[in-house]
């Protein structure tokens, strides 16, 4: 018997004699009794938003899902044709309270798996004994430097209209990709609904983000609360809340960093310095000769592009990005990373954050370095910039301005994403796909390298 009907049963009861209570009075009582079942709250011990990242060592996979009650953190897996969970591993959860109003709680689970064999495929499924996830299954990177592994790389990718979406869960499940780059703005907020919209677009990508690597790095989309929802949700490489990371992958060495630190001033001006100190580090030790003869691609993504030719008044449609020049509007003034970028010999650019996609020629400074009239992208003297942020989103595709600047080679505004393959040491393949034209792909460019480093500019 519900509590309500309980107390209406005693409240009957213990009337006055010769007082009758109206039966009026009594439904009244009764009809309440439905809304007391209903307030009860469910248990939510049930794994869900599960997504795998790369720790950064090799032979290693992190598991990261969530629950809304306090679980266990185990994952059971074993050998594709194997028996099945026959290894186990656990690792723990944190606390993640949303800073909305009605300050929901979370429990986001992390499991590392170690010692995997390079290239075995794993059935794994997490959880605990209150509760385990769908059977997934991955493939355990390559740790060869002449692995050639093939990515999907977009931005802007929303909970409302993610156009692309479809695509790229049936493409990833046919197994055409090693990595997922996600390089910022998800969900279209994951903090609204007090993270409810964050919950939601984390189920959606478990049907990519649960079979490979789902890399991903910061946009300002995710920056309500200090960026607390993409921090708390992903778990990327190094002990920086995966605000800025790197790893190597084949023979490319792959830098995330977070543009977003040169306009939210409000979390802390000193993060612009903290990571430019990291990105010359990183830079420095990957440029060490035993380094870059192993791994000679250098790969950096960021979500706010250096250059674009978009009609929407952003920072890089102003030919003088914060990211690429710096801020010379505050004390100390801070530098920007084009310069960095290209002292160290960055190959490759990838970008996000304009709503469309757009291939620039090999660029620096505002000029055009092409390797030659007939190959530009054979041996250029600057890096080459992508900027692919037209997955879909609430936001819809952008416009472009008509008078781009010469070093836009070629631009669309059609949803979609692009694809890259690392395929040896000289060679790197990137195109585009158009998901209004059923998967053409409508763009496609070969790097060619010789030479890497700052002496390939020369």
């Amino acid at each position: 018997m519900s509590p309500l009907f309980l107390f209406a049963f005693v409240f009957i009861r213990q009337q006055p004699s010769g007082r009758m209570v109206s039966v009026q009075t009594a439904s009244l009582l009764l009809s309440f009794a439905p809304l007391l079942v209903l307030s009860v709250p469910p248990i939510w011990t049930q794994p869900e938003q599960v997504h795998l990242s790369y720790a950064g060592v090799l032979g290693s996979m992190v598991v990261t899902w969530t629950t809304f009650n306090k679980t266990d953190s185990k994952v059971e897996y074993g050998l594709q044709g194997g028996r099945l969970f026959e290894m186990s591993a656990e690792g723990d959860a944190t606390v993640f309270v949303d800073s909305g109003e009605e300050k929901r709680k979370m429990f986001i689970h992390r499991v590392t798996l170690t010692d995997l064999k390079p290239a075995a495929t794993y059935v794994y499924h997490c959880g605990s004994d209150e509760g385990w996830s769908d059977l997934f299954s991955f493939t355990a990177l390559n740790s060869s430097s002449s692995f050639s592994p093939r990515f999907a790389l977009y931005g802007d990718l929303g909970n409302e209209n993610p156009q692309s979406l479809a695509r790229l869960q049936k493409e990833t499940q046919l197994g055409m990709y090693d990595v997922i780059l996600h390089i910022g703005d998800f969900a279209y907020d994951m903090h609204e609904d007090n993270a409810r919209i964050g919950d939601e677009f984390m189920r959606q990508i478990q049907s990519i983000a649960a079979y490979v690597p789902y890399m991903t790095c910061p946009g300002n989309h995710e920056s309500t609360y200090n960026f607390s929802n993409y921090r708390n949700r992903f778990s990327m490489p190094g002990q920086t809340e995966s605000l800025w990371y790197s790893w190597n992958l084949g023979s490319a060495h792959i830098i995330s960093f977070s543009t977003e630190v040169y306009f939210y001033l409000e979390y802390g001006m000193e993060l612009i310095f903290k990571q430019y100190n990291w990105l010359k580090q990183d830079l420095e030790e990957a440029n060490k000769p035993e380094n870059r003869a192993a791994r000679p691609w250098i790969i950096t993504m960021g979500h706010r592009p250096m250059y674009c030719s978009d009609d929407d008044q952003d920072d890089c449609t102003k030919f003088d990005s914060w990211v690429r020049v710096g801020r010379n509007d505050i004390k100390p003034p801070a530098p920007g990373l084009e310069d960095l970028f290209y002292h160290y010999g960055v190959d490759v650019e990838l970008w996000a954050h304009e709503h469309t996609y757009e291939r620039l020629w090999p660029v620096y400074g505002d000029k055009v370095y092409n390797g030659s009239k007939e190959q530009p992208y054979v041996n250029p003297k600057a890096p080459v910039h992508i900027i692919t942020g037209s997955a879909g989103c609430r936001e819809r595709t952008d416009r472009f301005n008509p008078n781009p600047k010469e070093w836009s080679a070629f631009r669309s505004t059609d949803y979609g994403y692009s694809r890259m393959q690392v395929v040896n040491t000289t060679h790197i393949y990137l195109e585009q796909v158009s998901d209004d034209q059923y998967g053409k792909v409508i763009d496609s460019i070969w790097v060619v390298k010789e030479r890497h480093g700052f002496s390939a500019w020369l």
